[in-house]
């Protein structure tokens, strides 16, 4: 039967992660586990960035015309981004592998 949490001691405990090299995470495509994807309706964004703002995985880029788009090899699917846009652009769509 495992210990009562408070009896753990920092000692006790494996590391869970150990990042050896700053900046590597660009090696490290995340976005294939993704069910959803953002996908932008361009003639409803109005450029304001707030998708890009919103991001937890630093996965949108603005483009060429200033239009944003998700880098799908980073994006997750967690809809963040279509939930806070404020002119509802952004649609989230069924990923098809």
């Amino acid at each position: 039967m495992p210990k009562p949490m408070e009896e753990y001691r920092v000692e006790d405990l494996n590391p869970g992660c150990v990042i050896d090299e700053p900046g590597n995470a660009v090696v490290y495509h995340t976005g294939n586990w993704k069910s959803q994807r953002p996908v932008w309706n361009e003639q409803k964004c109005i450029k304001c960035g707030v998708c890009w703002n919103f991001c937890p995985d630093n996965a949108i880029m603005r483009k060429e015309g200033g239009y944003f788009v998700a880098d799908y090899e980073y994006c997750k699917g967690c809809g963040i981004c279509a939930h806070e846009c404020i002119t509802q652009c952004i649609t989230m769509v069924e990923e098809v592998v």
